[in-house]
């Protein structure tokens, strides 16, 4: 991997150290991994984060990513989004998990994204960025650096990915849209399961009625956080749950064997480039079999 940056005029001289930190964003763990790598070069020269630079100054970032850690690549057909030298985007289908756990190390999304990095010559790591639940379908991000995975992470951490589901829930939210300001934690005795709870994480979801069916309603949701279970906690919360979710709802769906929440839109100032890059995930066939009703009359 290799970053450019020329020293833009109107700086004054700066220590490099300033730069690597402040413009390029670089996290500590990196700046440590490029010295022992003698990968940070001024005018293609070897140089030491004291020392300074100067406007005009071409600082050249160098470092290898680690080898991939070794999941077992499975070949697999992916649905792909978006994808550069930083990012990989991925539609994901339900009933899939995006990462093995140490009971199913195969058959994941990751396994999938292992084979296809190889396939095309990047022994590199496979970093997911955001996790969705087995049964949740729809855009999943993956970073192919460690750079890349830092600077998406601190965006999120600052509420600057917008992050959009839709979902279909029983009956309809009054008022038809909102916001949903309730802390969540893991609830006692389970591994799984989290609830609504005073002493949790503040979590807050913003929803929309997108459209009424008899008994149920498709909604937007916008996440301002991003806690585990968070949109199918909160929508329990309210009395409306996701329609098919096997651990907060006692509604059977035949129709389908996943709940029935979608990953429809991420979107960020790319950290790369700048530029505000949005990655849409069409709703599948699957997740439409819980719309076949006929609306309610206005």
């Amino acid at each position: 991997m290799i970053l450019e940056y020329i020293v833009p005029d109107g700086t004054g001289q700066v220590r490099l150290l300033r730069v690597l930190e402040q413009d390029l964003k670089l996290s500590s763990r990196l700046i440590r991994r490029l010295k022992q790598q003698s990968g940070i070069l001024v005018n293609g020269v070897p140089y030491r984060t004291i020392d300074p630079v100067k406007p005009g100054d071409r600082i050249s970032i160098v470092w290898t990513e680690p080898a991939g850690d070794r999941l077992v690549p499975e070949e697999r057909h992916l649905d792909i989004l978006y994808e550069d030298d930083w990012f990989l985007a991925v539609n994901k289908p339900a009933g899939i998990a995006v990462h093995p756990t140490f009971n199913h190390p195969a058959g994941t999304l990751a396994n999938a994204v292992q084979f296809y990095f190889l396939k095309n010559g990047l022994d590199i790591k496979v970093r997911p960025v955001n996790r969705l639940d087995r049964g949740t379908s729809g855009v999943t991000l993956f970073a192919k650096h460690t750079h890349a995975q830092d600077r998406i992470i601190d965006l999120m951490k600052q509420n600057k990915v917008y992050k959009e589901y839709w979902g279909v829930v029983e009956g309809c939210f009054s008022p038809d849209s909102g916001t949903i300001d309730l802390p969540i934690q893991r609830k006692p005795g389970s591994i799984m399961e989290r609830w609504v709870h005073p002493l949790g994480e503040r979590s807050v979801t913003h929803y929309r009625t997108l459209r009424v069916f008899k008994d149920r309603s498709l909604v937007q949701f916008v996440l301002e956080t991003g806690r585990t279970h968070q949109i199918r906690v909160h929508c329990k919360a309210c009395g409306h749950p996701i329609l098919g979710d096997w651990l907060y709802s006692d509604k059977p769906v035949p129709q389908t064997d996943r709940h029935a929440l979608h990953s429809r839109i991420l979107r960020f100032e790319h950290p790369g480039t700048g530029k505000l890059t949005e990655i849409t995930a069409p709703v599948p066939d699957d997740f439409k079999a819980f719309l076949e009703q006929e609306p309610d009359e206005p």
